[in-house]
């Protein structure tokens, strides 16, 4: 069996020398050494000089939205995880869904200045699968109108914007470090923000609002996160390296093989500046993405519809056309991308999908994607494990 995903997890006695230290401390939760450690090794390794390491991605948002005190509207993308939309819901704002670019799947900042009204008090922009929206135009748009900006960075460990960490951009960005993620602490998840006083703020939030032992400061929740998640995290933050160089082989040979599919891949920004979080495919119609999940799924490949519905039509928002959005959810698919998954794994996945479209594998055809895919060049290049695509993926 192939499933679309796999956690990373270290060697076990990695973990279990971590585990030994939680015992032999009996601290286990409330800002202990480990939680401390991971945040510096995270802030050192991303560049950083702030960030919180939180209980889950989800919660991150909803800190993002309290700490900067958003009413009314909030205008986000319908192409995302579902907790980008119910957060703002969940923190009695009102989302305002803006349509999708139809090559990069982020929002397209072209479409938001129609949707800010008087009620409007921030953009929440997702980086979809780890690919940077365009942050210049978003932050032009919010200064123009006196918008705060939030990222939702789930995707994004690891991708940089400009020679920076995704993370600096925005008021405050995000992250989830669950464990299908490339990078992952079994749960949890990050706020990241260049504002000092923000983040006092979200740090006082973060623990009830607790600032001495009988005194609050914050309206607060339990966003803390525990020393065994903070464990795995010190685990696997080591070979995150090698997980991001992993994942680009596996994608750039998905590209190599499907160069002939009649397909189309999401735009990247930055080739060199991704991290290869996932490997979506988008079909010509929703049927020919059935049928290619049909038989995958009859040698038991699993793949994902991944971001299928559109947020646009959750129940408790207002249903909105958004015929950009709503035509890419429908023919979206990720295909499995996970460490251990190896080339002859990618080999047999595109096998398939080349068959349901009738394709004579050694008959190659233009590229019908957004870049230029070099095979030659890749083909070789995977032999040396140093992969540089020239196009988009």
């Amino acid at each position: 069996m192939i499933p679309v995903t796999k956690p990373f997890l270290p060697a076990e006695k990695e973990f279990k020398s971590y585990v030994k230290s939680i015992w032999e401390r009996q601290w286990l939760t409330n800002n202990g050494p480990l939680v401390n450690t991971l945040e510096l090794k995270l802030k050192e390794y991303l560049g950083l000089d702030h960030l919180l390491y939180v209980s889950n991605g989800t919660v991150a948002l909803q800190l993002a939205i309290k700490a900067l005190e958003l009413t009314g509207e909030i205008i986000t993308t319908p192409f995302s995880f579902v907790a980008t939309t119910s957060t703002i819901v969940w923190q009695s704002c009102k989302p305002v869904f803006v349509d999708i670019d139809a090559e990069t799947f982020n929002i397209d900042p072209a479409k938001i200045e129609a949707a800010i009204t008087p009620q409007t008090s921030a953009i929440l922009a997702t980086h979809v699968y780890g690919t940077p929206c365009d942050i210049d135009a978003i932050q032009q748009i919010a200064d123009k109108h006196g918008l705060k900006v939030i990222y939702d960075g789930a995707h994004c460990f690891g991708t940089r914007y400009k020679n920076r960490s995704v993370f600096e951009y925005g008021d405050i960005s995000t992250t989830s470090f669950h464990s299908t993620k490339l990078f992952h602490t079994i749960e949890g998840g990050a706020v990241f923000t260049r504002q000092p006083d923000l983040l006092k703020k979200m740090a006082l939030m973060r623990n009830f609002g607790y600032s001495g032992v009988d005194t609050f400061s914050e309206q607060g929740i339990n966003a803390k996160n525990c020393e065994f998640h903070a464990a795995m995290g010190l685990c696997n933050l080591p070979h995150i390296d090698e997980i991001l160089k992993k994942r680009k082989l596996l994608s750039a040979h998905y590209m190599l093989r499907l160069n002939k599919l009649n397909v189309r891949f999401q735009k990247l920004h930055d080739i060199e500046e991704y991290n290869y979080a996932y490997f979506p495919v988008l079909f010509k119609s929703e049927a020919l993405m059935k049928e290619s999940k049909e038989k995958l799924e009859l040698a038991q490949i699993y793949c994902r519809r991944y971001f299928y519905p559109s947020l646009s039509a959750l129940p408790y928002v207002n249903n909105v056309d958004m015929p950009v959005c709503d035509s890419i959810a429908s023919r979206i698919m990720c295909l499995p991308l996970y460490h251990t998954l190896t080339l002859a794994d990618v080999d047999l996945i595109c096998r398939l999908l080349l068959r349901v479209q009738n394709t004579d594998e050694n008959n190659l055809s233009e590229s019908k994607h957004f870049g230029i895919l070099i095979a030659d060049q890749i083909e070789s290049e995977i032999n040396t494990a140093t992969i540089k695509v020239n196009g988009s993926l």
